[in-house]
């Protein structure tokens, strides 16, 4: 195929900058070797000309797009957008580009977005609180595509994943609460469809079985504003209402405490205390001052893309990290004395 008419190619900037073509290629190629010179005079030939290396041939070439698929079911959660771009950034520094995609848990969708994906031979794929079936973990390894779950946990051997110890955070935040003196306290869980949610659960439990208590409730709050509202409207309805509530994550835990003080009139803290998880940057502003726990947000984009690009040059194989992160101490919980 004759190249269009005025199109500037790697073989223009060659004989401007007096160098090989292959030479061109490596200045272009994130990784390669090339002298300090050789940079210098390729890029300023290539400045000149207006030249701009041609992604898709160098993918022809190399078998490798250097594109990674960025999945993510919702960005309502304040954790996801900061998530996002610290994922989007470390990979750009790495050389890689970026496509995101959004799909919820819908099995459908979540199939449509990864079959775009793989049709787009993206190197890898990273799901964001995304949950993946067995026949689309089948089609990625069959393709030779990576997948690492950020934030989330399955049971697929097939599959990467990174998340904080949800398990060790659940218990934390529930032993904080009892170590205050609180004695009625429930948990507005996070969606029990995912790890997480019953990761932080099962911590939960695990903390008050061992102060010899039994949850005061423990209600679905499915990971939307909506859904915690409800069920904190849930817990105070009779005549005895929880003192402390553990919130599954932020996003929820802000609904939670607005419910309580803005539409039932009870005080945050002094009549129930609150504890969210995921440290987002909301927590700390003074109209919540929540008392959480603190997901490790950029170890956890370091390790998923550590892993994720290894996996890529065939250098390990799938891997589970789980990063325990520390108790963040603000307003929202008060010491108590118990009854």
């Amino acid at each position: 195929m004759n190249e269009p008419p005025n199109k500037i190619t790697a073989m223009h900037v060659a004989k401007l900058a007096g160098v090989s073509q292959s030479a061109v290629s490596r200045v272009f190629t994130p990784g390669a070797s090339a002298s300090q010179a050789t940079v210098e005079k390729v890029r300023a030939a290539a400045e000149h000309l207006g030249y701009r290396p041609d992604p898709l041939a160098r993918a022809m070439i190399t078998g490798r797009t250097r594109i990674i698929g960025l999945v993510v079911a919702y960005l309502e959660n304040q954790f996801y957008p900061l998530a996002l771009e610290l994922l989007s950034q470390a990979l750009q520094e790495r050389g890689y580009h970026v496509l995101v995609f959004m799909a919820d848990n819908a099995t459908d969708r979540v199939s449509k977005v990864v079959g775009e994906l793989l049709d787009y031979q993206v190197d890898g794929i990273i799901t964001a609180s995304v949950a993946m079936t067995n026949d689309l973990s089948a089609r990625c390894a069959k393709a030779g595509i990576p997948v690492v779950m950020f934030n989330r946990g399955q049971d697929d051997d097939r599959l990467s994943e990174v998340t904080s110890d949800n398990v060790a955070g659940g218990h934390r935040a529930a032993r904080h609460l009892i170590d205050t003196g609180h004695r009625r306290i429930a948990h507005v869980m996070g969606w029990q469809g995912s790890s997480t949610g019953r990761d932080r659960a099962e911590g939960f439990r695990q903390a008050l079985e061992e102060a010899g208590l039994a949850p005061f409730a423990m209600i679905d709050g499915m990971y939307t504003r909506d859904a915690a509202a409800q069920a904190v409207r849930d817990m105070v309805a009779g005549a005895e209402k929880p003192d402390a509530i553990f919130v599954g994550n932020d996003h929820m835990a802000f609904a939670v405490m607005d419910t309580l003080r803005f539409e039932l009139g009870l005080r945050v803290p002094d009549d129930i205390s609150i504890i969210g998880y995921d440290d987002v940057p909301i927590s700390a502003w003074p109209s919540y001052n929540l008392t959480t726990i603190r997901q490790p947000v950029r170890r956890m984009v370091g390790a998923t893309v550590d892993i994720l690009l290894n996996q890529i040059e065939g250098e390990t194989a799938p891997n589970r990290i789980r990063i325990d992160g520390p108790l963040i101490t603000r307003g929202s919980v008060k010491e108590r004395t118990p009854s």
